[in-house]
């Protein structure tokens, strides 16, 4: 694929859904029209989003994402997993470093329902004797 075209993908996490465009840049990532930083406030949460570009050393691409759904922790890992996915529509030799990091794979985990009887999805009332 040409370094010239804009590559997009779609990742998703908890409730959460990224759309990521991918340019040729300088490794800037604005999240809904606002840089990084300010989308996405804590450390750990830019640590998690920014992954894809550890696992294949180096960010030369400008990234564009557009998010919604879910809280910002979903958020970060829907972007982390469309990043990772642009990355191999951009180059198919990323692909087993990216499957090698576990950042290709959806993160089905998601918030289980809560049950009547129950005063959460499995915590019980508590049981009395007498």
């Amino acid at each position: 694929m040409a370094q010239s075209d804009k590559i997009t993908a779609v990742g998703r996490r908890k409730t959460a859904v990224a759309r990521v465009l991918l340019q040729p840049g300088n490794g800037q990532i604005t999240v809904n029209g606002r840089p990084l930083q300010v989308a996405l406030p804590r450390a750990t949460l830019q640590y998690v989003a920014t992954q894809p570009f550890r696992a294949v050393g180096g960010a030369r691409f400008a990234v564009a994402c557009r998010v919604n759904g879910g809280g910002i922790s979903g958020q970060a890992g829907a972007i982390s997993h469309a990043l990772a996915r642009a990355l191999v529509k951009s180059d198919i030799t990323l692909r087993p470093a990216l499957r090698k990091a576990g950042l290709l794979t959806r993160d089905a985990r998601a918030k289980e329902r809560k049950k009547y009887g129950l005063k959460r999805a499995r915590k019980a009332p508590q049981y009395t004797k007498r």
